[in-house]
């Protein structure tokens, strides 16, 4: 399967090098919002292999390696290394910072065998209040039926934000809806003189950078730029010794 992406139009200042800001669309800042609905333990270990900053990695590193003899017997360790974003929270339609495992797809719920009670639990070791009876019985959850479609086959239903109208996102995140006097103030704001020092410049956005986004969000405010501008100087770094030795062979 393709791997999912969305794209972002960067308005890039030439001179100082940095991401003015960007303009984004519906499922892109969905996707943005999406970032905060993540338990810290699913933040920790999509980021375990980034080389996450701070403690928080030992933290996590601690409860995986915890003797199951430690533990509660009504509690499990995936409760805090694989925690499920609260129920109701609007996900948006991508989502690129999965974790694939053999987790279920559909969030379960148990009740009694007692027709009369009506309680329900996400735990089957939970005990019913009515009649003190093991809340094991299977209960699936069913979806709404899916809301009227676009033409182009997404659901402008889901997610978070509506998808009338562009939105603007800044180098340290901030969003908010696009305007021709908000661009223009902007521009005002970072003392921008000369519209040929500005370049426009469409990014992808896929699950590195959804990665390196989150890391980046954690420790800069300078998001954007870190990701987009800083990893072609990084490439560019990378290639100055091979750039370098071809210089000196034609010299010679």
């Amino acid at each position: 399967m393709a791997e999912s992406k969305v794209s972002l139009k960067l308005l890039i200042d030439t001179k100082t090098q940095r991401v003015l800001f960007a303009e984004a669309d519906k499922t892109t800042v969905d996707f943005l919002f999406d970032i905060l609905s993540l338990p810290v333990g699913t933040v920790v270990r999509l980021l375990s292999k980034q080389g996450m900053a701070g403690c928080l990695e030992n933290l996590y590193k601690s409860v995986e390696n915890l003797n199951e003899t430690y533990i509660q017997p009504n509690q499990t360790k995936d409760t805090l290394l694989k925690p499920r974003s609260a129920f109701g929270v609007c996900s948006s339609s991508i989502s690129l910072l999965s974790i694939t495992d053999n987790e279920p797809s559909q969030k379960l719920f148990y009740k009694c065998h007692n027709a009369y009670c009506y309680y329900v639990a996400e735990d089957p070791r939970a005990t019913c209040p009515g009649c003190g009876s093991t809340m094991s019985t299977n209960m699936t959850y069913v979806n709404p039926p899916p809301a009227v479609t676009e033409q182009n086959g997404r659901n402008d239903a889901d997610g978070f934000v509506k998808g009338v109208v562009t939105y603007m996102v800044m180098d340290d995140l901030e969003v908010k809806p696009m305007s021709t006097i908000s661009s223009i103030a902007l521009l005002n704001k970072f003392c921008i003189k000369e519209v040929r020092s500005l370049e426009e410049k469409v990014v992808d956005l896929g699950m590195d950078e959804a990665l390196m986004l989150l890391k980046t969000s954690l420790e800069s405010k300078t998001v954007l730029t870190n990701i987009f501008l800083k990893k072609r100087e990084n490439n560019l770094d990378a290639a100055w010794p091979l750039i370098n030795s071809c210089r000196t062979f034609v010299i010679e």
